[in-house]
């Protein structure tokens, strides 16, 4: 609440961003991106000194802050230059008075927004100096136009890339890229009422960093031909010193002058400085500052020479702290990088090893138990949440934390030698409750070995993996591309070899991939989705299909409810499997009142079956043995639901269909369905069991989730293990072709039973017998559920049957659903509408998204 208040407050009353009293504003010709359009940028600035259209025409010094800041740092230095010359202190955009809100707050934007101020104000060329981040912009001003420079000061100011921070840009550029997360964090998800919105570290300020690329700026320098006066601090610890004197060989004809100060001088002990700067644009005026032209042939030759990395000096004390401070937080955003980056500064004598690589092992040790840590917080919460609860079951998560709890130690071994599996692998073991201590001490000793090797791998092969990375830098693109496929390969095929496990299910994955019987239905059926489009076109009726059965809404294509089928059979002789609709609309307790009344009633109360009344596949049906798993089912059930009286025996899928012009109807094909089993020999666990049949293996992914509870159950020999309960072929039963089955009395007897629903034509009964020699002479069965248009001939599943037998036998089983459903338009039966049919479609996807939330 108090989030969103603040939100409120910052929206209708946002903290102004307007000039000092003292300060002038001007409107420039930028424009920035708003809801409402496009908006005009304002510059808020200083003017000190006479105008440069006076009688002395006096020079104009544009003097550019640091970031973060606005013009107040170098009010000061500024005052006293406008003794001599016109000065100009503007306020950056993002900063002081100016416009906080625009695209880009680079220091190359920063330079386009200052030329169109000078463009605004009239003013020619100027004297630029820049301090600390300023410099950047006064170096980006310089090569937008040069003709608009006479002289350039860089006042304590960056330059060189190498020199910032840890040297590395994407290093630097994924700190800069962590704070301005944070930052933004902090300001959107902290109620402050405002507060924040114009602190000195903000999002600007964060985008300054972020936005802004240092690389450019060596070329600028090297390309500079005009005069430069190079102010720095021997002291400085934010842009080193060493920086300074780079600069000053880059730039051959630059003025050097380090003094005793730090880097603030600018606005501490503004005299000296503005004495400094004073002098050299007077030198300027006079024409008498040297020049690229002008400039000594032994500096010009030094200037040419490659630059040394060797240059960038070691740190010490304060600066040494700072960086192994940075160094133990960049490795929260990459640990190998930083390690490879902390690795070519000690190669280069920037940092000594033994603190580069603790500060490392602090941040990688750190790291991994604020990842472990935050699953454990966090994770267990997301786990009965959608989406996730969709993918994991409460037992896939148990299995999971049994599997950490004993392969804990490989776990981190391994991860820590594959980059980008940490994060993910960390977080899932805190979340699966595993032990901290046990796996602090793992962390520990993992990053113990990892960390110093790859730090002294680094430093010893320096220029060779700075130079994998920089054509890593040039070829982004092809290095993603081929890291993700060898990435893919690895964790795919290649560690799974090194498994028994492994070998087995990339077994079971080849023969998926092989055998047409287990493809996906986007991958088998658009033959089949073809031809069905060339019937209605024959046929002059997109949807005719859906009159192949009058008394089913749709023909039973989708949407369809199984309480109603069933109701169609009442008539059937008590041959349908006993059962009840329980309302989604009742509460919980009633709904299981209900179901365990209903179990009482049935000749064996138990097991029961429980199923959603619109479903497909087999999705969402149980069987249930238990008060206490009826309670379960129930609880989350969120549609309307099912519970039958569980029918034992072997199961068939009979398929039949009959014309409305035969005088009978017939058998269109059966399906035997088979529970497959592995069997114990008292040394192999359950898994394997799964994995080494032959069978199994193909659907040991399901197999494994399924009985997860109790894989590591080692069975006595000769003990059998039946897989699944239920007679569906993507739920793992064993399709075969059941016509042995049929009899002339069978067939009378199923359409008998078929006609004793007025309306149904067509469509594919599953059905459950104690005794098959009776269901032979069509006794002694029960009619477990009865499927519409798109129930299949499921006989094709049998593995000795080829692709082309499994496409003829549908192609024959949607001509006769067409010739059947054409008889009964001319018989008067109407076809669904498209509303109708979008109205099943709807009613059946809510029906499925309901039942997985």
């Amino acid at each position: 609440m108090l989030l969103a208040a603040s939100t409120l407050v910052r929206h209708f009353r946002p903290v102004p961003h307007r000039p000092a009293p003292d300060e002038l504003a001007q409107v420039v010709g930028a424009v920035r991106d708003t809801a409402m359009g496009p908006a005009p940028v304002t510059i808020a600035y200083r003017r000190f000194g006479p105008r440069a259209d006076s009688a002395r025409q006096a020079p104009t010094v544009l003097l550019i802050h640091g970031s973060p800041g606005d013009n107040d740092e170098v009010t000061g230095l500024a005052a006293i230059l406008g003794q001599h010359y016109q000065t100009l202190a503007p306020d950056l955009p993002g900063f002081g008075g100016s416009t906080w809100d625009v695209l880009d707050y680079s220091n190359r934007a920063h330079a386009r927004y200052l030329l169109a101020l000078l463009d605004s104000l009239h003013v020619g060329p100027v004297h630029l100096v820049g301090f600390s981040m300023g410099g950047g912009v006064v170096l980006q001003l310089e090569a937008l136009a040069p003709g608009r420079v006479r002289s350039i000061t860089l006042l304590a100011a960056i330059g060189a890339q190498e020199y910032e921070l840890l040297g590395d840009y994407h290093l630097n550029h994924a700190l800069h890229l962590a704070q301005l997360a944070g930052l933004t964090l902090l300001r959107d998800l902290v109620p402050h009422f405002g507060w924040l919105d114009d602190a000195m570290l903000s999002v600007p300020y964060a985008r300054n960093f972020s936005d802004t690329d240092q690389r450019p700026l060596r070329g600028i320098l090297a390309g500079y031909a005009g005069p430069m006066l190079i102010l720095h601090g021997a002291r400085d610890v934010l842009v080193a010193p060493a920086a300074a004197r780079e600069h000053a060989r880059i730039v051959p004809q630059a003025e050097l002058r380090m003094n005793e100060g730090d880097h603030f001088a600018a606005f501490l002990t503004p005299e000296p400085v503005a004495e400094a700067i004073g002098d050299f644009v007077a030198r300027v005026e006079a024409g008498t500052a040297p020049t690229r032209a002008t400039a000594d042939p032994a500096r010009l030759a030094a200037a040419a020479r490659p630059f040394d990395r060797a240059t960038i000096p070691k740190a010490e004390g304060f600066a040494l702290v700072l960086v192994l401070v940075l160094l133990a937080l960049s490795t929260l955003i990459s640990e190998d990088l930083t390690c490879i980056a902390a690795g070519l500064m000690v190669a280069n004598g920037t940092l000594p090893y033994l603190p580069t690589t603790l500060a490392c092992f602090i941040g990688i040790f750190g790291g991994d138990l604020l990842v472990f840590l935050a699953g454990r917080t966090f994770g267990r919460a997301v786990l009965g949440r959608a989406p996730i609860r969709w993918f994991l079951s409460p037992e896939a998560v148990a299995v999971g934390a049994r599997w950490v709890d004993r392969q804990g130690a490989r776990l981190v071994f391994t991860t820590r030698f594959l980059p980008g599996t940490r994060l993910p692998a960390y977080f899932a073991a805190g979340m699966l409750g595993t032990g901290l201590g046990r796996f602090a001490l793992y962390f520990f000793v993992a990053c113990a070995l990892w960390t110093p090797f790859l730090v002294a791998l680094s430093a010893a092969f320096g220029e060779a993996v700075q130079a994998v990375l920089e054509g890593l830098a040039r070829h982004t693109g092809l290095y993603l591309l081929v890291t993700g496929a060898t990435f893919f390969v690895l964790l795919k095929i290649i560690i799974p070899l090194f498994s028994h496990r492994g070998r087995r299910l990339l077994v079971g994955r080849w023969r998926r991939l092989t055998r047409w019987e287990f493809w996906p239905r986007w991958a088998f059926y658009p033959p089949v989705v073809a031809y069905v489009c060339w019937l209605a076109v024959r046929h002059r009726g997109l949807l005719l299909f859906t009159a192949v059965n009058p008394g089913i809404p749709g023909g039973g294509f989708v949407g369809e409810s199984k309480a109603g089928i069933l109701r169609g059979l009442a008539g059937a002789g008590g041959r349908v499997a006993p059962w009840e609709l329980i309302p989604a609309a009742l509460p919980p307790e009633a709904r299981v009142r209900q179901a365990l009344a209903f179990g009482a009633r049935c000749a064996a109360a138990w097991p029961l079956v429980l199923k959603p009344d619109i479903g497909e596949r087999g999705s969402g049906v149980a069987v249930v043995r238990s008060p206490e798993e009826v309670t379960a089912y129930l609880t989350h059930a969120r549609g309307d639901t099912i519970v039958q009286a569980y029918a034992p025996g072997q199961e068939f899928g009979v398929f039949y269909l009959r014309h409305p012009g035969w005088d009978r109807g017939r058998i269109f094909s059966v399906t035997e369905k088979r529970f497959p089993t592995v069997t114990g020999d008292g040394r192999r666990d359950i898994e394997t069991l799964i994995l080494d049949d032959e069978r199994g293996v193909c659907m040991a992914p399901f197999y494994l989730a399924r009985h997860g509870h109790h894989l590591d159950e080692i069975l006595p020999a000769g003990q059998a293990l039946q897989l699944v309960e239920l007679g569906t072929h993507c739920r793992g039963a064993v399709f075969f072709d059941g016509a042995w089955v049929v009899t002339p009395a069978l067939e009378a007897e199923i359409d008998r039973l078929s006609r004793s629903f007025d309306g149904f034509f067509f469509g594919r009964y599953d059905i459950r017998t104690p005794d098959v020699a009776a269901f032979q002479r069509g006794e002694g069965y029960q009619v477990v559920e009865l499927n519409g248009a798109t129930a299949e001939a499921t006989s094709i599943y049998d593995p000795k049957n080829g692709l082309l037998t499994a496409y003829r036998t549908l192609f024959e089983q949607w001509r006769l659903l067409f010739e059947i459903a054409a008889a009964n338009r001319a018989r008067g039966a109407r076809p669904a509408t498209p509303r109708e049919l979008l109205a099943l479609l709807r009613q059946h996807r809510a029906a499925i998204r309901t039942h997985r939330e």
